[in-house]
């Protein structure tokens, strides 16, 4: 067994071309020290390129095909109705768990997608979606104690959304949260793995991410404003790092890349031009799936994921796997050609059964789209048109994720990284499952 302790720590959203160019101008000396070190490097992130998908790829140690997690959201086949994606969605154990059955103990710290947590030997505070901090602890007894200290879940990025100096004043505050928690979980030692995740970054990304790249764009300097506390936090932690005894290791780690957001792509109004998503009434929200009728052949989930509509996966399915995969090779070359001002959307087209291996595979979306950077792919129910804006300036990419490990592994995705976090502790991973 390996006596080595290991710290992780989350850098959620962050892109490490534009880590790079920050701390070539000097605005992020401590994640510099980082950036400088030929182990630090871009990865690539599991898809589809979201939050939930990856960091629970990294929790488990294990792809999307494993673990079940394929967005935000999944559908109920029988009854239609949208559920937003939690832990209880997860299936397989967890590294923290694993660890605990060799006497092993864990810290983490804003672990996103584990709530509703699950009583372990270890110390868990879980980030959004949780909205609360019952049910979001582990022991529940720490959470009464992160409440004393005003600690909450996340920024509210629903005001701040259309409110960016409250959106700033926010995620300083949020921000501070994570430091009481660190110095909290951290000082006595007990333990030896610790994440702690920084989520802060990804909420600036969507809703001013052009900020951070443009010199004069109006809000550059509070953004970057933001970014020196954040890197001061990251540089007290690397000190923390530091002063620990050795043998150690260090992890750092984004879940995915960001961009400039130029076009939001709803793949529902385009499924509904081409007749082949058919709505039984008027949705009520834009998260109404139930209202799709019998008539469909095909429909979207965030971000870019296409369903067809099959018989035998769906209660009003009429499609067979024939039909299906015909249908599937026509969306391909649709979806290849399609454009905005002359330029390509869709970067790449996979079919998830090729793309996916595993238990939970059949959950998978039967087309999992990659658009270009700027192209912001969406299944919502009853937007107007298929290209728009809608509030936000940035978007998550597959490519372009930071990656950092002190022991300088080579790691692909955020599924090696937790493969490499087991087999540091001598705990195999390929006993998990398929990969």
């Amino acid at each position: 067994m390996h006596s080595s302790r290991l710290v992780f720590l989350g850098l959620d959203g962050l892109p490490w071309s534009l880590a790079r160019d920050l701390c070539a101008q000097g605005l992020l000396p401590n994640l510099s020290s980082l950036v400088a070190s030929p182990d630090c490097r871009a990865i690539s992130a599991e898809l589809p390129e979201l939050s939930p998908v990856n960091w629970t790829s990294l929790f488990t140690a294990s792809a999307p095909g494993d673990h079940g997690v394929f967005g935000f959201t999944g559908m109920d086949p029988h009854s239609y109705e949208l559920r937003f994606t939690d832990f209880t969605h997860v299936h397989g154990p967890t590294i923290f768990e694993r660890l605990a059955d060799t006497g092993l103990f864990c810290k983490v710290v804003n672990m996103p997608n584990l709530a509703p947590v699950r009583p372990m030997r270890a110390m868990l505070v879980a980030g959004f979606p949780a909205q609360t901090l019952e049910g979001s602890v582990h022991p529940p007894a720490l959470g009464g104690i992160l409440a004393d200290h005003g600690y909450t879940i996340e920024a509210d990025t629903v005001r701040g959304a259309t409110d960016p100096a409250f959106l700033m004043a926010d995620l300083h505050r949020s921000l501070a949260c994570r430091e009481q928690a660190l110095g909290l979980l951290w000082p006595d030692l007990a333990w030896d793995l610790f994440f702690f995740v920084l989520t802060e970054t990804d909420r600036l990304g969507h809703f001013l991410f052009p900020a951070l790249t443009e010199p004069f764009h109006p809000w550059r300097s509070e953004a970057l404003r933001f970014m020196a506390d954040w890197d001061a936090l990251i540089g007290r932690f690397l000190d923390r790092f530091h002063s620990l005894p050795g043998p150690k290791r260090l992890m750092v780690m984004a879940d995915h890349g960001f961009t400039a957001l130029e076009q939001e792509v709803d793949l529902n109004a385009w499924l509904r031009s081409l007749n082949l998503l058919r709505l039984s009434r008027p949705p009520g929200s834009e998260w109404d799936t139930d209202a799709i009728g019998p008539g469909t052949r095909a429909f979207a989930l965030d971000p870019g994921r296409i369903y067809l509509h099959t018989r035998d996966r769906f209660a009003r399915g009429t499609l067979t796997q024939s039909e299906a995969g015909q249908l599937a090779t026509e969306l391909s070359r649709a979806l290849s050609g399609l454009t905005w001002q002359g330029r390509r959307v869709v970067r790449h087209i996979f079919r998830g059964r090729e793309l996916y291996r595993g238990p939970m595979a059949h959950l998978a979306p039967d087309l999992v789209l990659v658009p270009e950077h700027g192209f912001d792919l969406k299944g919502k129910f009853g937007r107007a048109g298929v290209f728009g804006h809608f509030g936000r300036q940035g978007m998550h990419t597959a490519d372009d994720v930071f990656f950092y490990d002190s022991m300088g592994s080579a790691a692909r995705t955020p599924a090696d990284a937790g493969r490499q976090i087991l087999e540091h502790y001598g705990i195999p991973a390929s006993t998990l499952g398929n990969f």
